[in-house]
């Protein structure tokens, strides 16, 4: 049964989303073998998303974790990687039959029909079992890192399809309880049900596929110039929908239309607001030049607090920790780009956490904002690698403009790393 690249070929695809600790890699790996299909995993998409957005590896991946980015409402990096993913995998899906293994196959929409949407689950007690024997764990470590993959693969079905469910048999073509079928029988099924009529090409199914093609160009144009809508496409039309609340609708229409019209093919863009545009949040374009990762350190909440909506209303983003524990954790889970840091707080001081931050990333530009600060602690501070050091009270606009001078040379760093490894690949 080996159809990789045998003679009278149909195109179909299949996809296998599971839980952690119920056997998918052998059956993926057994199905591959039986029926030759390519194999393409989470990686290998992120790798093409990467090259399509110009995003990192490490922030497309953390599309698929549960927790964002506290930046991400004013980046918008976990919905511009989703674009880029579905992108890659409608390119993909161009190029023979795959087996797309993962949470990137369910970002395939249910009108492309010649795809076989597997998913693999068991019951908890034989993926405790199977999580003890394969990491020679406890029962209650192996439930605890079940317990937080699920917490992943439900945050990402609520993305994709707003259900909290991520083992919905609605969401799949075979669901298939790996408690109760072993390696070879489950790969048979996979097998036995993409030969069936209903996985096969249509015409109604290539058009489909035409059209996830042009929505994901349209998304990533989008998205790419700082916008967080919805497309869908068909035979050409696009609909772009809006979920946020936006000031100037009609400029922003405009504006949609205007980039969603640069891809090829598309006839005609039509916007609408969706079920979210009544809400309070407004709408924010990303504006890709301002400050968006700013991290605000101080142990006057009230204070900070204020400050970051002060920010924030200067098209600023930026996000608070009390305390320099929580800012040296938040810094390795949300890499911010910008730092505006007390001295005197409880715990690990400012200056403690300055060296600790220029020790390990030294990318990040720090801002001293202190009540309490000394000639001595501003040598100290500058010695250390500070960007600034300003005193309280601070003008508001002082400091805005200290953080955007910060997010310029950071811009500008980043532009010559980027010239000189395109310098050397040209080389």
């Amino acid at each position: 049964m080996m159809r990789g690249g045998g003679k009278g070929i149909h195109m179909s695809h299949i996809t296998v989303f599971n839980g952690i600790f119920c056997n998918a890699d052998p059956v993926v790996a057994k199905v591959v073998e039986k029926t030759g299909f390519g194999l393409v995993t989470d990686q290998d998409l992120v790798a093409d998303a990467g090259e399509i957005s110009g995003l990192s590896r490490e922030k497309i991946e953390r599309a698929f974790s549960a927790k964002p980015s506290v930046f991400n409402p004013f980046t918008h990096e976990k919905e511009r990687s989703i674009a880029s993913l579905r992108l890659a995998v409608a390119q993909r899906m161009s190029k023979g039959n795959l087996l797309i293994h993962g949470f990137s196959g369910l970002l395939i929409p249910e009108e492309v029909t010649h795809v076989l949407r597997t998913c693999l689950i068991a019951a908890l007690p034989f993926r405790k079992d199977l999580a003890a024997n394969v990491r020679n764990v406890s029962e209650k470590e192996a439930a605890k890192i079940i317990h937080a993959d699920d917490a992943d693969r439900v945050k990402w079905v609520e993305t994709i399809f707003d259900k909290k469910d991520p083992w919905d048999s609605s969401l799949y073509d075979l669901v298939i309880p790996m408690d109760k079928r072993d390696v070879e029988h489950a790969a048979s099924l996979i097998v036995e049900s993409i030969d069936t009529e209903a996985i096969k090409p249509t015409p109604e199914s290539m058009r489909a596929m035409d059209d996830f093609v042009m929505a994901a160009k349209v998304a990533l144009a989008l998205a790419k110039e700082g916008h967080n809508v919805a497309a869908k496409a068909e035979n050409g039309k696009v609909v772009l929908t809006i979920n946020k609340h936006v000031l100037m609708l009609q400029r922003l229409e405009e504006e949609l239309a205007e980039i969603a019209k640069t891809i090829q093919g598309v006839k005609s863009v039509e916007t609408r607001v969706g079920t979210g545009f009544y809400k309070t949040d407004i709408y924010r374009k990303y504006d890709f030049e301002m400050p968006s990762k700013v991290l605000l350190v101080d142990d006057e909440r009230q204070f900070v607090e204020t400050l970051s909506e002060r920010l924030t209303m200067r098209e600023m983003g930026s996000a608070v920790a009390y305390d320099g524990e929580s800012a040296l954790e938040l810094i390795d889970q949300d890499e911010p780009e910008v730092m505006i840091l007390d001295l005197k707080m409880p715990g690990i001081n400012g200056i403690e956490v300055l060296k600790r931050v220029k020790a390990t990333r030294p990318d990040i530009e720090v801002i001293i904002l202190t009540g309490h600060g000394s000639e001595a602690d501003k040598e100290t501070c500058m010695k250390l690698g500070a960007f600034a050091y300003l005193t309280k009270p601070v003008d508001i606009d002082r400091l805005s403009k200290t953080i955007k001078k910060a997010n310029d040379k950071i811009r500008r760093t980043k532009n010559d790393r980027q010239q000189g490894k395109d310098y050397s690949i040209k080389k």
